[in-house]
């Protein structure tokens, strides 16, 4: 008897410390600090510090369904337009990441909306939850921007890894209010998605962990892992998506915005760029990317 509740004992420690160990990482992932973000994007050519202070630019402020504050920049065309973009950035990030994409479009005569996800940047918010919560905040962003500027705009959303699962659950299961989206290198599902880590980077079996992960999180931060899968709600997008994913992405991997684009139905495009880790499609292919969402947008007429 004692024998047996040893190791009972031993087995509760296990899943109470597995269970724990996976919320954590999950719910609390340590975000990168603004200046190593500033400083990567500099290095790297995304943008000249001093040609984009030069750039007219509004920080807005806007209330989050969950009662805290969402914090982003708005940036208008350097012509009237009546076209805008929401840019989403990936976890870990804040909307100093999506400077880059904020040229790409701003040089087309878009009007540029970009913000930081919740506990992101400025932004408030408890966990992180990879599109889950992430998905009403988004929505909150396209209400501020059809009751600031019109519901006659036409409206685009991109989204890079996170940003692009967010944008994807929430034409999926909120509603479809953009006119087009750009998802780029997003996780089918993330079941799917943290099964592929625990292996890749802890030679760790789904088995031995996610059960008792899923659970936790389930029980601290009140959502499933089945909540956040795109591929379970992917049909229910009718407005036109175009999918970018990097071929030598191995984080996560380019199968996914493959399978994505497969049970899609209606106007869609995909698009495999042949260099670049990780949510560098654009900075490794550039002239690529920039000539496919030309391309998709002449196509929807959106040029």
């Amino acid at each position: 008897m004692r024998k047996l509740f040893i190791g009972l004992g031993v087995v509760f420690a296990y899943i109470i410390s597995i269970g724990l160990f996976f919320s954590n990482r999950t719910m609390y992932i340590k975000k990168k600090p603004y200046e190593t973000i500033y400083d990567r994007e500099v290095k790297e050519n995304r943008f000249v510090p001093e040609d984009y202070d030069k750039l007219k630019k509004e920080d807005f402020v806007l209330s989050s369904p969950f009662g805290y504050q969402i914090k982003g920049t708005f940036v208008p065309s350097k012509i009237e337009s009546n076209r805008y973009i929401i840019l989403c950035h990936g976890v870990t990030m804040n909307r100093v990441n999506s400077i880059k994409y904020m040229y790409l479009f701003h040089n087309r005569d878009w009007n540029v909306i970009m913000y930081d996800h919740r506990r992101h940047g400025e932004t408030g918010g408890r966990t992180t939850s990879y599109g889950h919560y992430e998905k009403f905040d988004l929505q909150a962003v396209v209400h501020w921007a059809k009751n600031r500027f019109g519901d006659d705009i036409t409206l685009g959303i991109h989204g890079e890894s996170m940003g692009a699962v967010t944008l994807l659950l929430y034409a999926g299961l909120l509603e479809d209010e953009a006119d087009f989206y750009i998802a780029d290198c997003p996780f089918s599902d993330f079941e799917e998605q943290l099964a592929y880590l625990l292996k890749k980077d802890f030679k760790l079996p789904k088995q031995a962990v996610l059960p008792f992960g899923k659970a936790f999180i389930k029980i601290r931060d009140k959502y499933s892992l089945k909540d956040v899968s795109p591929i379970s709600c992917i049909e229910n997008i009718k407005n036109p998506i175009l999918f970018i994913h990097s071929k030598e992405d191995d984080y996560i991997l380019p199968n996914m915005s493959e399978k994505l684009y497969e049970k899609k139905r209606g106007a869609k495009k995909l698009f495999i760029a042949p260099k670049g880790s990780h949510a560098y499609s654009l900075g490794s292919n550039k002239e690529m990317y920039e000539n496919i969402v030309d391309e998709f947008l002449k196509e929807h007429h959106f040029s």
